[in-house]
Order: C-alpha cells, then sequence, then structure tokens
C-alpha cells in the first residue's frame, strides 16, 4: 500500500508507460508548449479620459443648443448628438480590438481616399459658413477634411516608422513624410487655413518625435512657410478672382452686392491683431469674439452652473466653434483649466506608452493620434479666448459635429489598439511574436524608448 500511495502521489511527475513504452503526461506537454502572448489591456487611463469627455459633451452641448432648440422637442440636439457618440462609442471598441499593424497596410488607402473626397468637397460640396466644404450624403453631412487629418497622420506614423533608424528617422523618410503633408495641406487650403496649420503642426511634432535634427527641421519649417505664402497668394488670387464675378453677377441680376471671401483671412487677422474694445459696436464681424469673451466673464472662478448659460442664446455656433465658452460660463475658470488638464493629460499617457513600446511605428501612431486630438483642443481654446485669429475649429469629442466626433473617436480607438497589442514590457520572447505580426518594412525598432530590441 505504501508503494501504492507513493506511486499516486508521484503520479504528476512520473511517466506512465504503455506497453513498456514512456509516455508524456497531459500536463507535461502543456509545459512543453510555447507560451502565449498575453494581450495587455486596453489603457484604462485614456478609456477614463475618453469617458470624461463624452461626460462633459453630452451636458455643455445641451447647455450650448439653446439657438437650436424647438418649441416641439427641446431635446432634439441632445440626441441628434448622442446619436453620433454612441457610434463613436462603438468604433472605439471595434478599433481596441484592431491589431494596430492593419492601420499600415491601409494608409496610403484610406489617405487617398480621404483626399478625393476632400478633392469633390472642394468643387462639388456644400457651402456650411461661407465656405465650400462639405458632402451631402443621403441627408448626412460629411466634412472631408476631418477625416483627412487622421488618415494623414497614420499615413505619417507609417512613413516615419518604416525609415526609423538608430540615429532617427532618415533623410528619405522625412522628405517622403514632408511631400505628404505639403500636398494634402495644399489640398487642405480652400477648407480653412486653420486645417492647413494644424497639419503642419501636428507633422512638425512627430518629426521631433522621430528625432530630427535642427538643421533639418529648421530646413522644413521653411519650406512650409514658403508652401504657405505660395499658397496664400493663390487661394487670395483666386478669391479675388471669385468676388469679382460674384458681384458682377449679383449687379446684372439685381444690382445688389456681395461681400465675397476674398479678404476673409486677411480681415480677421487684421481684426485680432486691433483687439475688441468695450465700446466698439457688435456687428457680424466681431460678434462671436464679443460674445465669447461676455460668456467668458460671466463665468467668474467657479461658474453659474450646468445649463445656466446666458450667451449660449446669443453667441453663434456656441455648440461647436465656442462651445468652450459656453464650458466656462457654466463651470468658471475651474472648470476650463480641468478640461485644458484633461487633454494634456491625454498627451502625457500617450508620451507614456509611445515611450515604451519595443516598436517605432506603434510608438509614432499613438503619439500622432494623441498630439492630433491635443493641438486642436488647443487651437480651439486659443480661438475662444482670443489668443488665436477666430476660425472655425471644434472641440474634440465635444462639439457638436458628426465627422469630428466619429474621427477622434477613430483616434482613440487607434491608441487603445496600441496600448493594447504594443509590447511595453521588454520582455524578448514577446517582440519576437510582434515582431512576426507586423509587415516586415514595419519592424523596426523603437530606439528612443527604454523597451527596444537591437538584437534582431
Amino acid at each position: 500500500m505504501e508503494t501504492n500511495n507513493e506511486s499516486i502521489s508521484q503520479g504528476l511527475t512520473i511517466k506512465e508507460t504503455v506497453d513498456g513504452v514512456a509516455v508524456e503526461s497531459s500536463r507535461e506537454r502543456r509545459q512543453r508548449r510555447p507560451a502565449a502572448v498575453v494581450r495587455q489591456k486596453a489603457d484604462t487611463y485614456i478609456w477614463g479620459i475618453y469617458i470624461m469627455l463624452l461626460m462633459v459633451s453630452v451636458i455643455e452641448l445641451f447647455s450650448a443648443s439653446s439657438a437650436e432648440v424647438s418649441g416641439a422637442n427641446v431635446y432634439m440636439p441632445l440626441i441628434r448628438h448622442g446619436i453620433f457618440l454612441v457610434l463613436g462609442l462603438g468604433l472605439v471598441m471595434a478599433l481596441q480590438n484592431t491589431h494596430y499593424g492593419y492601420f499600415s497596410r491601409f494608409a496610403w488607402f484610406l489617405a487617398l481616399v480621404s483626399l478625393g473626397l476632400l478633392m469633390f468637397s472642394n468643387f462639388f460640396g456644400i457651402e456650411i459658413n461661407g465656405a465650400q466644404r462639405a458632402i451631402n450624403i443621403a441627408g448626412f453631412t460629411i466634412q472631408p477634411a476631418e477625416i483627412v487629418k487622421l488618415t494623414v497622420v497614420v499615413l505619417l506614423a507609417t512613413i516615419l516608422g518604416r525609415h526609423q533608424q538608430p540615429r532617427g528617422v532618415s533623410t528619405r523618410g522625412m522628405v517622403e513624410a514632408a511631400v505628404v503633408v505639403i500636398v494634402f495641406g495644399g489640398c487642405l487650403w480652400k477648407n480653412g487655413l486653420t486645417n492647413t496649420i494644424l497639419l503642419f503642426g501636428v507633422s512638425l511634432s512627430m518629426f521631433l518625435i522621430g528625432g530630427m535634427k535642427w538643421k533639418k527641421f529648421l530646413l522644413i519649417l521653411c519650406v512650409y512657410g514658403i508652401c504657405g505664402g505660395i499658397l496664400f497668394v493663390i487661394k487670395y488670387q483666386d478669391d479675388k478672382k471669385n468676388e469679382f464675378d460674384s458681384v458682377a453677377k449679383t449687379e446684372q441680376v439685381s444690382g445688389g452686392e456681395n461681400d465675397g471671401r476674398a479678404d476673409t483671412h486677411k480681415g480677421r487677422i487684421s481684426r485680432f491683431l486691433e483687439g475688441v474694445h468695450p465700446n466698439d459696436p457688435i456687428d457680424d464681424f466681431n460678434r462671436q469674439v464679443v460674445f465669447a469673451k461676455i460668456s467668458q466673464a460671466n463665468g467668474g472662478v467657479l461658474g453659474q452652473g450646468p445649463g445656466n448659460s446666458r450667451e449660449s442664446a446669443r453667441l453663434p455656433l456656441a455648440f461647436s466653434d465656442y462651445i468652450y465658452s459656453i464650458i466656462v460660463e457654466d463651470t468658471g475658470f475651474v472648470g476650463g483649466v480641468f478640461l485644458l488638464v484633461l487633454y494634456l493629460f491625454l498627451l502625457a499617457r500617450a508620451g507614456r506608452i509611445a515611450y515604451r513600446c519595443s516598436r517605432a511605428f506603434p510608438a509614432f501612431l499613438i503619439m500622432g493620434c494623441a498630439v492630433l486630438i491635443v493641438f486642436q483642443a488647443l487651437v480651439h481654446m486659443a480661438i475662444v479666448t482670443g489668443l488665436f485669429p477666430v476660425s472655425g475649429q471644434p472641440l474634440p469629442l465635444i462639439s457638436k459635429g458628426g465627422t469630428s466626433v466619429l474621427v477622434m473617436s477613430a483616434a482613440i480607438g487607434i491608441m487603445l489598439s496600441v496600448s493594447r497589442f504594443a509590447v511595453t514590457s521588454g520582455n524578448k520572447s514577446e517582440i519576437k511574436q510582434e515582431i512576426k505580426e507586423l509587415p516586415e518594412d514595419m519592424q523596426a525598432a523603437n530606439f528612443s524608448g527604454q523597451s527596444n530590441d537591437t538584437s534582431r
């Protein structure tokens, strides 16, 4: 009995025999299998920031939509916005479960498709706020400029990741990326000066992240400046011609007058430099700036409370281009600063994940998406507070606008995908597995991070 008990107790370590031939136990076979790579959970900090932005969006958009509320259904603006927020949430959940390597495979295709939509809107699109910038499909309005910004970020991450070297991105990679930005920026120009500047700023940030030397950085900055000046002259002359044709046609038909948009950019910069004074009469040119400042002044330190905004009914585009002023009026200086810190923390968290990525491409990808979201938020806040000339730029994930909400949700989903599938532990077996899952030209190591592996 002692022998049998001993045999039973050692059954987990003694090989079973069949006709005198040793056979491995099932436990031993499991131990001999290569360990599967355990996928991380999506970053909870990014998820938390995203949920908080959605909560702010629901509360403040309802507060800022006084001008849109009809007597029949006061909740209709919120319902319409809520539908896009739910669709955006579904997009985030789908993209976080998609391996980030797939984004590089379709980067060029998506960028070219978005460019095609942008060109179509430039020539055949409908006019919104005085500019031809949208496409109407089955009753839904699509703004391709918002899509282009994200697809270009993904394309830049692909290019820079492919040309990553120990001393930074190669010169060829920088040139290729700069050409892409100039081409897409030139096509974006007609949709708005701010979008082009935003794209230039995001690309320059990604160049610095890639380790570009200051001499090359200043050279590309000069090239951007020259190209921007040329585009401004071309657009100004084109607007002048369109204005002349429009005025001639109007006078021929009715003898009326038409202002046109030839001097829009010049006038905005001029009024920005002159500033707004308390005794200035309110007109169509300074209405947004005046009521935005009044709204922020009403907010004080702690605000009037959500839903108690007094200027939302008078402030044009309070629910989109100027929603930050309503947020400050409702929540005060404290709420405005809290929202700013929330966006900056998203950038900091993305930087932390990017620093720990073992491969270059996911590092570029998550930082590009984060920089796009935060830069757009900063531009929106700068316009509303008077630090930047008036221009239309929605506050990411908060302002009304279906295209903007879906695009920024996609950017969050891509960031979560990187946080889940990119190896940040420094484990060599996991790094090798990650390399196998990436296309051959996307396997460059992240030499600036702490988890890179240069032993390939």
